[in-house]
């Protein structure tokens, strides 16, 4: 096969990888959906880990399905995303007592991004070294992003969800999808 050739399949790999990821928004909504009708709203210590690990973990099922043909473990995937989100929200909800303004969801959305982000990256420093932490700053700062773009278009947010709209999680999937692009380019370098 000739670069050229190597360069379109890597391409159209990525594109494919990154599309892939992008399904990955509806693990937010269904999470939270369940979340929402087994322990309602995020009001305490034990709603918020219950509620944290119920959405982790759907969300970690759709990411790893994502993930999959990257060579990422599913299992391990979706216990770090169910552990991540437990304990990120049972911290984050707690440390602005259970507020529900923009700063307090912004807050609480960093905490949640950063926890679910080392989980995660535990996960992908096998597959990409210790570069994978840097997915901890990115994560939590896309969840602020997802919690204010959340609030800032009207969402009922005093109803306390575990995770962010459809909103935010539409612009986190998006900005997210670098992260199998990413692992596909990685992929493509140790195959060359």
């Amino acid at each position: 096969m000739q670069l050229h050739d190597h360069e379109t399949v890597s391409s159209t790999r990525r594109t494919r990888n990154g599309l892939r990821w992008l399904v990955t928004f509806l693990g937010f909504p269904l999470g939270g959906l369940v979340a929402e009708l087994v322990v309602g709203p995020v009001d305490g210590l034990i709603a918020a880990f219950i509620g944290g690990a119920i959405t982790g973990l759907i969300l970690g099922v759709v990411q790893a399905w994502a993930l999959r043909p990257l060579g990422i473990p599913t299992p391990a995937w979706i216990a770090s995303t169910g552990a991540g989100l437990a304990v990120g929200l049972t911290v984050g909800a707690a440390a602005v007592d259970y507020g529900t303004s923009m700063g307090d969801l912004a807050l609480q959305g960093a905490i949640c991004g950063v926890a679910v982000g080392i989980a995660q990256a535990i996960v992908l420093r096998a597959r990409v070294g210790g570069v994978a932490f840097v997915w901890v700053p990115v994560l939590g700062a896309c969840w602020v992003l997802g919690w204010v773009v959340t609030t800032a278009i009207g969402v009922d947010v005093e109803s306390q969800y575990t995770v962010f709209g459809s909103s935010g999680a539409l612009v986190v999937t998006i900005v997210t999808a670098a992260l199998p692009v990413l692992l596909t380019r990685r992929a493509a370098r140790s195959v060359s």
